[in-house]
């Protein structure tokens, strides 16, 4: 059922021009065929301490950090919190397979550069041979 109210509001959204003073940078990558220290696949602290120490080494400050192992053999999931956004990181040893995301916020200085270079310190880490790489530009 579509009422009068959320329809004006959906009207309203849709021709509405907004000037956003906090764009962002949203880099993504698939990365298929991994050849790397399998530590990075395999170990939550060791992935949770080379991930902060990227970030830091961008410029970017974490704010907090949750990495978690599914068990021996398996893979990690884990996320950095970062003042200006996030990092996520996911892998899939039996496969080679890792899904990696950095995200940053630009609302008081321009932190794509710092995006860029935290992006290409795990990629090249992770040293995958066939990378899918996405970005996107938030506006």
């Amino acid at each position: 059922m579509n009422t009068p109210a959320i329809s004006a509001v959906v009207a309203t959204a849709a021709t509405t021009s907004i000037t956003r003073s906090a764009t962002g940078l949203h880099l993504i990558g698939d990365l298929y065929v991994c050849r790397c220290d399998q530590r990075l696949m395999l170990d939550a602290p060791y992935l949770e301490e080379f991930c902060k120490q990227s970030v830091e080494a961008a410029g970017l400050t974490t704010v907090g950090s949750l990495f978690h192992s599914f068990g021996e053999g398996d893979g990690v999931t884990g996320v950095v919190v970062l003042a200006e956004s996030h990092l996520s990181i996911h892998t899939w040893p039996e496969a080679g397979y890792v899904t990696l995301d950095v995200y940053v916020c630009n609302y008081s200085t321009n932190n794509r550069p710092k995006a860029e270079k935290l992006f290409e310190t795990i990629l090249t880490a992770f040293n995958p041979a066939d990378p899918h790489l996405h970005r996107v530009e938030r506006a």
